[in-house]
């Protein structure tokens, strides 16, 4: 199966480049370490272990070709209601909230999402009416 994942960006809040390089890359980290699950025992090797529990496109899109795709949307609605489709259609998902430290005034900022990785079908339906950013 041709997996993809799309990252999907506020493009109203006006972020520099580097910001949206940061969140997007976040967002493709977030969808896989949300599923994480921390041992605190130390392995052999004296540090902890992560375990993710990865469905069968995860794992084959981690061990295949990283197809990612960004689109935009103009505002925070649109961007959770995304969000909610995805949830509801069990597409790995991830919501990033950016603290607001650099561009944010220090208010707490949902800047963008990953969906997938997954079929191509589903994610279509819920993004491909998206333009590409």
């Amino acid at each position: 199966m041709d997996l993809k994942m799309i990252i999907v960006m506020r493009k109203d809040l006006k972020m520099r480049k580097g910001k949206i390089a940061a969140q997007s890359g976040h967002a493709v980290m977030k969808v896989f370490l949300d599923r994480a699950e921390m041992d605190f025992v130390d392995a052999e090797d004296g540090g902890p272990v992560m375990t993710i529990k990865l469905t069968p496109e995860m794992k084959d899109w981690a061990s295949g070709i990283f197809k990612k795709i960004c689109v935009y949307v103009e505002s925070e609605e649109e961007l959770l209601d995304l969000y909610g489709q995805a949830r509801t259609e069990n597409i790995p998902c991830s919501l990033v909230t950016d603290a607001g430290h650099t561009e944010f005034h220090g208010v707490p900022t949902n800047t963008c999402i990953a969906i997938g990785p997954g079929d191509p079908e589903k994610i279509e339906k819920i993004t491909g009416h998206l333009p590409l950013y």
